[in-house]
C-alpha cells in the first residue's frame, strides 16, 4: 500500500532508493509492482477483505453466506461467490465444525475472561451479578432470537432484545439497554456461556466502557445455563409453544408483551 507513495514521492525528486529505504521494503520490490501494479479489482477486494476479517472478528461463527448479508447490511452488496472466494483466500472461516460420526457441532470458543462466578448463581444487593443467554424459536419466515440479561439477586429481567440474526449484536443490543435502563454505580459481572456473540470485540467493548467485568462457565457444563433456564422456560411455556407463528414480527410482538407485561411474579418481570 505504500508503493504509490513512493511513485508519488519519486515524481517530486526524491529518490526511489532513499524513500525505500526509509519504509523498509527494496527497491526491487518496487519496480516488480510498478511493472504491474494493483489492479483496480484487487484494491476493491482488499477492501471487502478488511471489511470481512471485522464482521468475522465479531462474529466467529458466520460462514461466508452470513458475512455477505453483513456486508449488505453495511451498505456493500457483494455476490456471495465472490465472499467464498475472498473468504478462501484470507482462511476465513467459520468456527464451527463437524465432530465425527456422532454428527455436527460447534466447538466452543476460548474464554477471553475468567468465570468469576464459579455456579454460585446469587448476589447480596441488586446489579451486582447479571446472567445472560440466547434462545430462539422458528416461525414460518424463519427463526426468531431472543438475548435476554437477568439480575441474579432479584431475578429480574434488566435488559434483553429480539432479532431474525444471532449476532454479536444481539448480544449487544441487551448488554446496552440493562446498563441504559439499570444505571449500575457499581461493578457489574456480566456471566455468560462461551458463545462467540459474548466473545466478540463488540460485547467486550460495550462492557468495558461501562465499565463492568466479564465471566464465562466452563465448556459443556449444563449447570453454568440452569441460571436462565428458568426465564426462558417460562417463556417457552407461555409464549412460543402456545401456537404456531407465522411472521418473527407476530412473535416479537408477543414476546415484548409477555416479558413487560403479562411476566408471573417473581418469575422475573422486566426490573
Amino acid at each position: 500500500m505504500t508503493y504509490p507513495l513512493v511513485r508519488d514521492l519519486a515524481a517530486e525528486g526524491v529518490p526511489v532508493r532513499l524513500t525505500c529505504g526509509v519504509v523498509g521494503f527494496s527497491p526491487q520490490a518496487y519496480y516488480a509492482w510498478l511493472a504491474q501494479p494493483v489492479t483496480d479489482r484487487d484494491w476493491d477486494d482488499a477492501h471487502v477483505i478488511n471489511m470481512l476479517l471485522d464482521a468475522h472478528a465479531d462474529d466467529p461463527e458466520f460462514g461466508y453466506r452470513f458475512l455477505a448479508d453483513e456486508l449488505e447490511r453495511d451498505g456493500l452488496v457483494v455476490g456471495e461467490r465472490r465472499v467464498w472466494r475472498l473468504c478462501s483466500q484470507q482462511r476465513i472461516w467459520s468456527t464451527t465444525t463437524k465432530k465425527g460420526r456422532r454428527g455436527s457441532g460447534k466447538t466452543p470458543g476460548a474464554a477471553v475472561h475468567d468465570d468469576l462466578v464459579q455456579r454460585q448463581f446469587t448476589a447480596a444487593a441488586p446489579d451486582r451479578l447479571w446472567l445472560t443467554d440466547i434462545t430462539e424459536h422458528p416461525t414460518a419466515e424463519g427463526k426468531l432470537y431472543c438475548c435476554a440479561i437477568k439480575d441474579a439477586f432479584s431475578n429480574r429481567i434488566v435488559g434483553y432484545t429480539l432479532d431474525e440474526r444471532m449476532t454479536a449484536g444481539l448480544a449487544v443490543a441487551a448488554l446496552r439497554g440493562a446498563v441504559a435502563r439499570r444505571q449500575p454505580s457499581d461493578v457489574v459481572i456480566v456471566h455468560s456461556d462461551r458463545g462467540s456473540q459474548f466473545r466478540s470485540r463488540a460485547f467486550r467493548a460495550v462492557l468495558g466502557a461501562a465499565g463492568h467485568r466479564g465471566s464465562m462457565g466452563r465448556v459443556a457444563s449444563a449447570g453454568d445455563n440452569a441460571a436462565m433456564e428458568s426465564f426462558f422456560n417460562l417463556l417457552q411455556t407461555n409464549v412460543l409453544d402456545r401456537q404456531r407463528w407465522q411472521t418473527r414480527e407476530e412473535l416479537r410482538y408477543a414476546v415484548i408483551h409477555w416479558i413487560e407485561l403479562d411476566l408471573p411474579p417473581g418469575a422475573g418481570h422486566l426490573g
